[in-house]
């Protein structure tokens, strides 16, 4: 009869995370950037139909890194876990930060529990009436939650283009120029110094989509056409 090896508890979870870790690295990046108008979500993501970045509810987006089946997964939870609530209950009472809840347990779950982790990293976005209202919540494939303030960088080369964005960060940019700062970010590390708009993933949270849409659903996705303006346009 053969003997398992023993492993420690603590060797077992750091094994898991480094695990997770470099599966996340592999990916490329996405920047979420709250700004005057709203909340930008940038992808790099040459994959017209594989998304990165979707809407989870009126004024409630998501952006993942990580394996696509997993984080697919998760969003669909997360789209029927808000439909069932603002049903059942009022529109109102669907939060981002309650959908976070949600994520980070079953991430947490997921990462103690299985064999596996899940190699994600998640952002899950709110726009409010104001910059200073929005909410902006990053969760890691161990459950781990963090509210972050103005923006959120996954994946990739994430310490770089990081170290981009927080130079040039304002709460005054409009959707242009966040769109800018995040394409910034992401060639950090690129030697050609841009990327196509055929390469780039982009949708906003139009924080007055009420006024000028005239619909409560403020995540609007942006076809190549529009990201080209965007990048061309000034501030």
């Amino acid at each position: 009869m053969t003997q398992q090896f023993y492993v420690s508890p603590e060797q077992l979870m750091k094994d898991r995370a480094d695990f997770a870790r470099k599966g996340i690295a592999r990916g490329r990046s996405v920047v979420v950037v709250s700004c005057e108008e709203g909340i930008a979500l940038v992808a790099e993501n040459p994959s017209p139909s594989l998304h990165k970045i979707g809407e989870i509810y009126d004024k409630i987006a998501f952006a993942a890194v990580g394996k696509y089946n997993e984080f697919e997964s998760l969003r669909q939870a997360g789209v029927r876990y808000a439909d069932v609530r603002g049903y059942s209950y009022d529109r109102e009472d669907v939060t981002a930060r309650g959908l976070a809840s949600v994520y980070a347990q079953s991430l947490g779950a997921v990462f103690t529990a299985e064999q596996k982790p899940f190699e994600v990293e998640l952002a899950v976005v709110e726009v409010g009436d104001s910059p200073a209202d929005d909410h902006l919540y990053r969760l890691t494939f161990d459950g781990s939650i963090a509210d972050e303030k103005g923006f959120i960088v996954m994946g990739g080369q994430a310490d770089k283009v990081a170290e981009t964005v927080d130079g040039g960060w304002q709460r005054e940019l409009n959707f242009a120029g966040a769109i800018r700062l995040a394409m910034k970010g992401l060639v950090t590390d690129k030697e050609a110094g841009e990327l196509p708009a055929s390469a780039l993933e982009v949708a906003v949270l139009d924080r007055n989509s009420e006024s000028t849409r005239g619909s409560r659903r403020a995540f609007r996705r942006l076809g190549d056409d529009e990201i080209a303006a965007l990048l061309s346009e000034e501030n």
